[in-house]
């Protein structure tokens, strides 16, 4: 995921912050390397995400890839993908929806509004660890486009 410019950075919008550690740690043992922000909420995302966020430009110059939950408290992640994909800058951000929801009407959905990727989190601990290991393994080697 590094190129020659800046490199990819992941916006992981989870708001459990255990399912948020140990999804940092596998990526990590995947040996992605990249800076991870994490949200714990959409609206602290959609803030980054939309109004410059932390750093003031949040996508201006900046590759990033979202890992998203669809079950927030305060926002619900297919509004959160819906105005990520309808931003003229951010439309081509992947998105990869990362959530317990595995109904298939759902999956539909996102992936109609321009999800990159759905992956269902295992319920027990060595099926989560292990499936992200393996996202961890495809953010690797994932393609971001240039702003």
């Amino acid at each position: 995921m590094n190129r020659n410019t800046a490199p990819v950075a992941i916006v992981m919008i989870e708001d459990d912050e255990g399912h948020s550690r140990l999804i940092e740690k596998n990526i990590r043992r995947a040996g992605v390397n990249n800076e991870i922000m994490a949200f714990s909420t959409g609206g602290a995302a959609m803030d980054f995400l939309f109004s410059g966020g932390k750093d003031g430009a949040a996508h201006a110059n900046r590759q990033l890839l979202v890992l998203l939950d669809l079950n927030l408290p305060d926002t619900s992640g297919i509004t959160i993908l819906e105005r990520i994909k309808s931003d003229p800058h951010l439309k081509r951000t992947p998105v990869i929806i990362l959530t317990t929801t595995d109904d298939q009407e759902e999956i539909k959905r996102c992936y109609d509004l321009g999800a990159n990727a759905y992956v269902t989190k295992p319920l027990n601990y060595e099926g989560f660890a292990k499936a992200i290991q393996q996202l961890g393994l495809f953010i690797s080697i994932v393609k971001v486009p240039e702003n």
